[in-house]
Order: C-alpha cells, then sequence, then structure tokens
C-alpha cells in the first residue's frame, strides 16, 4: 500500500554508482571511493569494470573477474573491508547483461551458472544484491515471452537461496532493471516479469533515467524539446498515469533498488541518432550526457522528481543511488573526482527536498483527474 503523501522526511540512504565519480580508464577505484565518502554518500553501486580495474591495479587478470580463485577473492575481502572502513557499504553488484530468454538448454545452463559464479564475491564483498539489464538481444536464439523470462528468474532466484542455506549468511538477491532499449523496457514489463518469477529474493529495479528515456523523453524530436510528445502537459500527463500504476502495483519491499538519473536536452540538429544498426539509438545520448538530479543549469530537463515521488510512495526504503554516465567523466585529473562526487551529493540532496513538494498524483488518477496541472513546477 502507498504510504501517507508527503512523507514528513526522506529517510532513504544516498548511494552512487562507482562509474558515475570518473572512468575506471582514467581514474583508480580508491580515490573514488575516498571522495564518495568525504562527500557524504552512504551507499556504493559497485560497477563490473571498476571491479576488473581494481583487480588489474592488483596485478590479476580483469578478464577473469568472476573467477573465484583465492586472489581474487582475497582482493574482493580487501574491497569490502576498504568501502566499510570508510562508513559506507557495497549496496550492490551489477550488471548483468544478455541471461534471460536463451532457448538453447545449454546456453542457458551456462549463462545462468555465469550469474552464480557471483556469489562468492557477493559475500566477499558484503553485498546481497546483483541485478540484470533486460536483454537487448532480438536474435532467433532469444524470446521475451513472458513465461520464459519468469522461469529463468525464479531459477536464478531458487540458486541465490540454495547458495545462501548452504553458506548460513543472509539471503541473496536478483534484481531485474528494464533497459530502455531492451526488449523489456519499461518498469510494468519488468515488474511483471518479476511479479510471475514469484521469488521473495527476485526484485525489481527502477532507473529514473530508463523509465523518463521510454515515457517521457525524445533527444532525436526535430522540434528541439526532447520529449516524445508536443507539449509539457501532455508529456506529464503520460508519464504520472504509468506511475500511478507503478505506486498502485508494485509494492515498496519489491523494489530492490532505485537508480537515478536526468538527461542533457541535445539539439537534434547536430546530435543525430547512430548510423550503425548495432547501436541502440538511445546509446550514445545514455552513455553520454545524463547528468546529476535537477540540473537545469547544465540542460537537464527530465522530472526525475516524479519517478522519485512515485518510488518513496510505494514505501520502498533502500537507496536513491545515482547512475550516471557522461563524456565529462572520461577525462583524467583528480578535479573530475571532486566535482563529479560534489555535484552528485547535492543533485540527490536537492532531489530528497523536491520529492516531498509533490502532489499525491497518484491518487488523482484514482479519482478520475487525468490532467495532473499541478505537478508542472519551475523545475520541469
Amino acid at each position: 500500500m502507498p504510504i501517507p503523501w508527503p512523507p514528513a522526511a526522506v529517510p532513504n540512504e544516498l548511494g552512487t554508482a562507482t562509474l558515475s565519480l570518473g572512468n575506471a580508464q582514467y581514474h583508480t577505484l580508491q580515490p573514488r571511493l575516498e571522495e564518495a565518502a568525504r562527500a557524504g554518500f552512504h551507499q556504493i553501486d559497485l560497477f563490473d569494470e571498476c571491479w576488473a580495474a581494481y583487480l588489474e591495479e592488483h596485478g590479476l587478470p580483469g578478464d577473469q573477474l568472476w573467477e573465484a580463485t583465492a586472489d581474487n577473492l582475497r582482493v574482493a575481502r580487501k574491497l569490502g573491508d576498504l568501502v566499510r572502513s570508510l562508513g559506507m557499504r557495497i549496496a550492490c553488484t551489477q550488471p548483468l547483461r544478455k541471461i534471460e530468454g536463451i532457448k538453447d538448454p545449454a546456453e542457458r545452463r551456462a549463462t545462468l551458472d555465469l550469474v552464480a559464479q557471483r556469489f562468492p564475491f557477493m559475500r566477499a564483498f558484503d553485498t546481497d544484491l546483483v541485478f540484470m539489464c533486460a536483454s537487448i538481444r532480438t536474435d532467433a536464439g532469444v524470446t521475451s515471452d513472458l513465461k520464459t523470462v519468469a522461469k529463468d528468474l525464479a531459477e536464478l532466484g531458487d540458486m541465490a537461496k540454495a547458495y545462501s542455506e548452504a553458506d548460513g549468511g543472509r539471503m541473496l538477491r536478483i534484481g531485474y532493471e528494464g533497459l530502455s532499449w531492451a526488449t523489456r523496457n519499461t518498469w510494468a514489463s519488468s515488474w511483471e516479469a518479476v511479479r510471475m518469477a514469484n521469488r521473495p529474493n527476485v526484485g525489481l529495479i527502477v532507473d529514473a533515467f530508463n523509465v523518463l528515456a521510454v515515457e517521457f523523453a525524445d533527444p532525436y524530436n526535430p522540434a528541439g524539446h526532447g520529449r516524445i510528445y508536443p507539449t509539457l502537459q501532455e508529456s506529464i500527463d503520460v508519464l504520472c498515469a504509468s506511475l500511478a500504476g507503478l505506486v498502485a502495483s508494485v509494492p515498496g519491499d519489491r523494489i530492490f533498488f532505485f537508480q537515478v538519473g536526468d538527461a542533457e536536452r541535445v539539439d537534434p540538429k547536430t546530435f543525430l541518432p547512430p548510423t550503425d544498426p548495432d547501436v541502440p539509438v538511445l546509446l550514445p545520448w545514455s552513455r553520454g550526457h545524463r547528468l546529476y538530479p535537477l540540473e537545469v543549469e547544465r540542460g537537464g530537463y527530465m522530472p526525475v522528481h516524479l519517478v522519485a515521488a512515485a518510488v518513496l510512495a510505494t514505501g520502498y526504503q533502500g537507496p536513491m543511488s545515482l547512475e550516471v554516465f557522461n563524456n565529462s567523466l572520461n577525462t583524467s585529473g583528480a578535479d573530475v573526482i571532486t566535482t563529479h562526487a560534489r555535484r552528485g551529493i547535492e543533485g540527490l540532496r536537492k532531489l530528497a527536498q523536491v520529492v516531498q513538494e509533490v502532489p499525491a498524483f497518484w491518487e488523482m488518477w484514482q479519482q478520475g483527474t487525468r490532467e495532473f496541472r499541478t505537478i508542472r513546477t519551475g523545475r520541469l
């Protein structure tokens, strides 16, 4: 059930993906973690590339990042100890890609077993959550059929449960996220698979950028406003109708993680779609032009606060965690880490304040009020 709104406070801890403070190619992991702690973050989302680079810093092969050798696990425990010593914790590790819906039994088995290879590392990191993006494969070897995807999620949940029961540790969890260029690209299509999997340790990952990239934004719209619909009001109406469904149908404890990111309004005259058919249309925008929440002064324009309000209204109690890719992170210099950590924590703190000003639009929808005119604020 949705919680009473507005909340008296937003108690959710603030986190960041390691990649959102600097690209591993230019910035080693420890300075990013130290700066995250200084900035005030409490949770870390460990990205695979950052973990691979950390292994290489310790003289180990980064392309074998989930091989449970004694050396790899020793370095994993060292990383977990480092994060704890800074007063933070590793909330999750990600991303798993192209996992579900594989038709060939042998390939399916091998792919699911790749997920299980992470379990010993999750113990070493002292985290209980790993999550996967919905598959972007469209070849004949995969299917997005609901029953098939749900069966795969259920089996992953069972594998995580069996591992947890065998070692006596806390229950390991599997999260599932709708990627904006995947076949299952909405919170609703991801949720139906999680719901049908029917495992308590399989839950939904909500990423504000991916929600908005499908249900609000179109960076290539020739009109230049960056939206799907011509008017802001229609765009907000459509988005709020979807988010009202999220509040009504998804219990807060079934959302395992909430990622936050805005994006820059680009000029469609110069920012053109990729010509390579193998590159998803939204990928260049996602990888190079995300922003921290509510960075209007940098061109941010997406209503991240509406997604955040809906997620919190479900009763979700986990972290609000940044996942921001931007070309500005792909440069060297210590100031890159410091600047982005400051921008990130400021954006999250501002978001925590702004969501309390959002009216309970999900209740308006239930009452048949289809035009959410009170939602429009100076932040849109």
